[in-house]
C-alpha cells in the first residue's frame, strides 16, 4: 500500500481553512486511512490531536512511529471485526464504527479483561444502503436493554454515514433524523446509555452535519487531499 504523503505547509493551511468553519464544540477529527507518518506529522504541529483510522493493522504501524505524540487520541472509524477486538481495544481510545449487538458484547467482555472502558459510539443507519453497517432505528431499539447491560463500556454517541448519491436536502436530513434519534435514546431510561456525541460528517458533507448538530467530524480529503489508488 502505498501511504499519501502533501507538503507539510499545505496540510497546515487546509487544517486552518477548515477550522474556521467550525464551532469550538466541534472536534475535528483527522481521518489519516492511506495517510503517511510525515503527513500526520504536519497535521499533529498544525494542532490536530485526534487521527482516526479505519484498519486495525494500519494504525498499529503508525502508531509505533508516533509514540513519542503522547496526547494523541486514537478514533476507529471503520468497520470493526470481532476477531480483531482485543487489538482495538489496545490501540483505540474511541471507537466509533460498533454496529451490532454481538460486537459491542464482545467488547464488553475483553474490555473487562483488559481493564479499559473504551468510548463507543453506535454505527447506525437511517436509510437502506447494502455498503455500511448499523443498526436500523427498530433494530437499535430492541438492542437498548441489551446495550446498556455492557457495563464496561462507556457509550456515548452514534455515528452515521449517509448513503452515497443524495442531495443536500436528502443528506441534512439524515443528520437531523440522527440528532433527534440521539435525543429520542436519551428519554429511553437506560442509565449506562448517555447518547452526547454525533460523529457525522466528512469532507463533501461536514457542514451539513454541524448544522445539524454534530458534534464530531471525520475529515480526510479535505486536509490531505486525494488519496492514491490502493495498490
Amino acid at each position: 500500500m502505498t501511504l499519501f504523503s502533501q507538503p507539510g505547509s499545505t496540510i497546515s493551511k487546509r487544517i486552518s481553512e477548515i477550522r474556521q468553519t467550525l464551532p469550538a464544540s466541534v472536534r475535528l477529527i483527522a481521518v489519516t486511512k492511506q495517510v503517511s507518518v510525515d503527513a500526520m506529522r504536519a497535521a499533529y504541529n498544525a494542532g490536530i490531536r485526534d487521527f482516526g483510522e479505519s484498519r486495525v493493522q494500519e494504525a498499529d504501524a503508525k502508531q509505533k512511529q508516533l509514540q513519542d505524540l503522547t496526547d494523541v487520541t486514537w478514533h476507529l472509524i471503520g468497520h470493526l471485526q470481532t476477531n480483531k477486538v482485543q487489538k482495538a481495544l489496545e490501540q483505540f481510545q474511541w471507537i466509533h464504527s460498533v454496529d451490532s449487538l454481538k460486537l459491542a458484547q464482545r467488547l464488553n467482555q475483553l474490555a473487562e479483561l483488559l481493564s479499559r472502558k473504551p468510548q463507543i459510539l453506535l454505527q447506525v443507519k437511517l436509510l437502506p444502503d447494502p455498503n455500511k453497517y448499523g443498526w436500523s432505528i427498530s433494530d437499535l431499539f430492541n438492542d437498548l436493554p441489551a446495550l446498556n447491560k455492557c457495563e464496561h463500556l462507556d457509550i456515548v454517541g452514534l455515528m452515521t454515514i449517509p448513503p452515497l448519491g443524495l442531495n443536500h436536502q436528502e443528506t441534512a436530513t439524515v443528520f437531523q433524523q440522527t440528532r433527534e434519534l440521539a435525543d429520542n435514546i436519551n428519554r429511553q431510561n437506560q442509565p449506562r446509555i448517555q447518547i452526547r456525541e454525533l460523529s457525522m460528517g466528512m469532507s463533501d458533507d461536514y457542514l451539513l452535519a454541524v448544522q445539524a448538530g454534530a458534534t464530531m467530524v471525520r475529515l480526510g480529503r479535505a486536509l490531505f487531499g486525494a488519496r492514491m489508488p490502493q495498490e
